[in-house]
């Protein structure tokens, strides 16, 4: 039998090195450098939380407000549900924790209750932002709505940018201040368990936001859009109880899930850097050097995401503010790019102030920002492939549609997997292009003088292109607070063009010349219903842009943490690293084990959702009242949202303990199987999870294309379109 290094408590047994041991700008300790981050960090929050009150002040009808505050009431009802069952799963985490800390690892008391402590931080941090999140867009839907009576296309894009931005800068905030404060408030030796515990912690919350959240969205998304088919009614018609539950999902899976994922994995691939760099680096002083860069890095993507949102802002207001008609995709994706190029510049500029010296060497700080740039520029890349497959303007969603008008549902599902899969093949390719680069770059000039590459730093020359994986993960981050936006952009679009439908306001009596008195506009109904849904088009792409650079992270990220586990597992690459090789038949077979897992989830999550889907419209076809009646009942709509929450809750308690409880299992089977298996479940993974965000992407677009561009709403080809988009769902 081989016999494996332990590395007892893994990351909570690592300690950090002292900050102060390191000077930079020649008498500025590492430890006061970052100190200026903390009130970066502060003013980021200041900044969300200006724009969250610009939002709540800005003009709206009490039509639309009140509707808007009923989505806030069954959002609410929500977030208050899964957080009691967020508390129940920490339970079950808490005593694997104590168990595994306390027990197997002996870890002192002191250090198992401090990673219990900042698990429920990170609990806080996920459920906190997702919080915000709902409020911000609850606020901003009813405003974009009302805004669209004008029948100018500019604050229909302006609104929900601006909410984007404000959840995006609080969140990344948030997630950088508590970091901060753990490496400079809380002892070296403790500071591993508060990293550990704050990582496990929103992982749990993203994990049950994320999940609970895709299937409420979706059990919601096609309980309402079947009825368009079986009743032959418009898109968010006010008497169908589904379309409240609908808005609600837009909520709770395309806000609350994204922003507690987001939290989450911004949070573990700092972890999985500050492990990898404590495992894998020799020096101490250099150690210190790197953490503080990385950290400068971070609170810099606040400065470059504040200021390109600003330059933005003023392009934008030049070319579409007194327009009559625009493209709402063109100034996100400028906003992307904008993003994109000054944080490559200020990558540049800050590792070359900061480490302008590493370890002896003077070439690495500029290798370093190479390999960060692939992937700050794979944040901007990546969204302009995606748009290839599910914008309304691309070939594969009009193939879609195409294909559709002769050979209906069926042929619509065929072209969407095409699109799908397509997509999974470029997209991997691109990531699978610059991790090369950014591998070519920890190994540039290592033939001709060793001492110039980054291996000179690690504990073994192999540990440098893992980190400079790591790094490019870090990079796809490098634009936090925009990828946020503008993913958060379409659950406020989508809201707006609800909360329109809800509000009836076109029956209210008068209603022209009370907008005129009270706020001063002309009313342009029909312009502004046309409006509306060319925007929540664009939002549905940017929605599916933002997903796959989620994605990307998460994989890149977890194998740098991957590698950290393979290093404590052979002390630094020293023994046993015989075992992960494909002749090593429990590695193999942990390979294979991954696959079959990532296929069992998909599964379980399509049950989920078919299960409560099922649910949700057997109780509108039996309670929707289409005569004498101008809206639902209320508390038709809020049964809705409550089969919604229950098979949420269901299916993600079904999911979470299989997926928990075989992770456990697995990783008693052999330590190199469980190496196996990780590995595994990041490449299936990575392929299942773009596919079938982009053949969702394309399904859905495929179905506006026809309601917006062809007007073809309740015809042949929009009943094959809305079976694709529930597939989609």
């Amino acid at each position: 039998m081989p016999t494996y290094a332990q590395h007892q408590g893994g990351e909570a047994s690592l300690e950090l090195p002292d900050l102060n041991d390191v000077t930079f700008f020649g008498n500025v300790t590492g430890h006061n450098l970052l100190m200026i981050g903390i009130v970066i960090s502060l003013l980021g929050l200041g900044f969300g939380l200006a724009i969250f009150m610009n939002l709540k002040k800005l003009p709206v009808h009490r039509s639309m407000l009140e509707i808007s505050e009923l989505i806030y009431e069954t959002c609410k009802t929500y977030l208050t549900t899964q957080g009691k069952f967020i508390l129940i799963l920490e339970a079950f985490i808490a005593v694997v924790i104590i168990l595994y800390f306390g027990v197997l690892s002996g870890l002192s008391a002191g250090r198992v209750v401090i990673i219990l402590a900042f698990s429920l931080v990170g609990i806080a941090g996920s459920y906190g932002v997702a919080w915000f999140g709902i409020r911000v867009n609850t606020f901003a839907n009813s405003r974009t709505a009302f805004a669209s009576l004008e029948g100018k296309p500019f604050p229909l894009y302006a609104i929900p940018l601006k909410a984007g931005m404000s959840i995006g800068m609080m969140l990344i905030s948030v997630e950088l201040l508590i970091m901060l404060c753990i490496l400079l408030f809380v002892p070296g030796e403790y500071a591993g368990p508060c990293f550990i515990g704050f990582a496990i912690g929103e992982s749990l919350g993203a994990a049950a936001l994320r999940i609970a959240g895709g299937i409420f969205t979706k059990i919601a998304d096609i309980g309402s859009d079947l009825m368009k088919i079986v009743f032959k009614i418009k898109e968010d018609d006010a008497r169908n109880p589904g379309v409240i539950a609908d808005c609600t999902g837009d909520n709770a899976g395309d806000s609350v899930g994204p922003s507690a994922d987001g939290f989450e994995t911004y949070g573990v691939t700092g972890v999985a850097l500050i492990t990898f760099i404590l495992l894998g680096v020799r020096d101490p002083r250099v150690q210190v050097q790197l953490l503080v860069w990385i950290f400068v890095m971070r609170v810099m993507m606040i400065i470059a995401s504040a200021a390109s949102y600003f330059v933005n802002d003023l392009i934008a207001k030049s070319r579409y503010k007194n327009v009559d008609k625009m493209n709402f995709e063109a100034p996100l994706t400028s906003l992307v790019w904008i993003t994109s190029i000054v944080s490559v510049v200020i990558t540049f500029i800050v590792s070359w102030f900061t480490i302008p010296v590493l370890g002896g060497n003077g070439t690495l700080w500029w290798k370093l920002s190479f390999i960060i740039s692939c992937g700050t520029l794979a944040g901007a890349i990546i969204p302009e492939l995606v748009k290839v497959f599910t914008s309304t303007e691309s070939k594969h969603v009009q193939e879609v549609v195409t294909s559709s008008r002769e050979g209906g549902p069926s042929l619509n599902i065929l072209s969407g997997l095409v699109a799908g899969n397509f997509s999974a093949y470029w997209l991997g390719i691109s990531i699978v292009a610059l991790m090369a680069i950014a591998y070519l770059f920890t190994n540039l000039g290592a033939s001709a003088v060793p001492d110039l590459s980054l291996g000179i730093l690690m504990v073994d020359p192999l540990a440098a292109p893992v980190f400079g994986f790591g790094l490019v993960a870090f990079g796809f981050l490098g634009m936090g607070p925009v990828t946020i936006a503008v993913d958060s952009y379409g659950p406020v679009t989508d809201n707006a063009q609800s909360v329109y439908e809800l509000s009836l306001i076109e029956t209210v009596p008068n209603i022209e010349a009370e907008v005129k008195r009270d706020f001063n506009m002309d009313v342009n109904f029909a312009r502004a219903k046309h409006l509306l849904e060319e925007n929540d088009g664009a939002g549905n792409t940017f929605k599916a842009t933002a997903k796959p650079v989620l994605i990307g992270t998460a994989v890149v990220g977890a194998t740098t943490m991957i590698f950290s586990i393979i290093m404590a597992l052979t002390n630094g690459l020293t023994t046993n690293t015989a075992s992960l090789s494909l002749l090593h038949a429990p590695f193999v077979l942990g390979l294979i084990t991954g696959g079959a897992v990532i296929y069992w989830f998909t599964g379980a999550s399509i049950q989920a959702v078919t299960t409560g889907a099922y649910r949700a419209v057997e109780f509108i076809k039996a309670n929707i009242k289409l005569e004498g009646v101008e809206k639902a009942s209320v508390e038709d709509s809020k049964k809705v949202v409550q089969i919604c929450t229950q098979y949420a809750q269901k299916g993600m308690f079904n999911i979470f303990m299989t997926v928990f409880f075989s992770t456990l299992a697995f990783a008693f089977v052999e330590p190199f199987f469980f190496i196996g298996y990780l590995i595994s479940i990041a490449v299936f993974g990575l392929y299942q999870a773009i596919f079938m965000a982009n053949a969702g992407g394309a399904w859905d677009n495929a179905k506006k294309v026809v309601e917006v561009d062809l007007k073809m709403k309740g015809t042949p080809l929009h009943d094959a379109t809305v079976v694709g988009d529930t597939v989609g769902d």
